[in-house]
């Protein structure tokens, strides 16, 4: 069975209040997402017609809704929203979103943390 296609979105880059500790949220910082959207794009290969894949421009507006809608703790949970959203509001069977936080006060220097989060679509919905 042949790999299912895939749209990614790389580097959206927000400015958030996420974080653990009081003076992260406080102050805000820079954030990155990535999505990577698996679906069959056959149909919008053959057609060259938008309504027969993801508006990437709808995508985007999605993510940046759900990273600006509330202050999260942890991007764990702000890349399972933005996972959860995706599979809910496009067609795709798969979703793989990718959230990278600058400037995290673990002690010493490092360029960014990262999480990954995988989610597939359940038969029948």
């Amino acid at each position: 069975m042949p790999q299912p296609d895939c749209i990614r979105i790389v580097n959206m880059c927000f400015y958030g209040h996420h974080g653990v500790e009081e003076s992260e949220r406080a102050r805000g910082g820079r954030f990155a997402i990535d999505v990577e959207l698996y679906l069959d794009l056959e149909p919008a290969g053959r057609s060259d017609d938008l309504n027969n894949t993801v508006d990437y421009k709808a995508v985007y507006k999605l993510v940046e809704s759900i990273q600006s809608g509330r202050r999260y703790q942890l991007i764990e949970a702000l890349a399972h929203d933005v996972a959860e959203a995706l599979l809910a509001n496009f067609d795709v069977d798969e979703v793989v979103v990718r959230a990278r936080k600058q400037s995290v006060p673990l002690g010493g220097l490092i360029d960014h943390t990262e999480v990954e989060i995988r989610r597939c679509r359940q038969s029948g919905q």
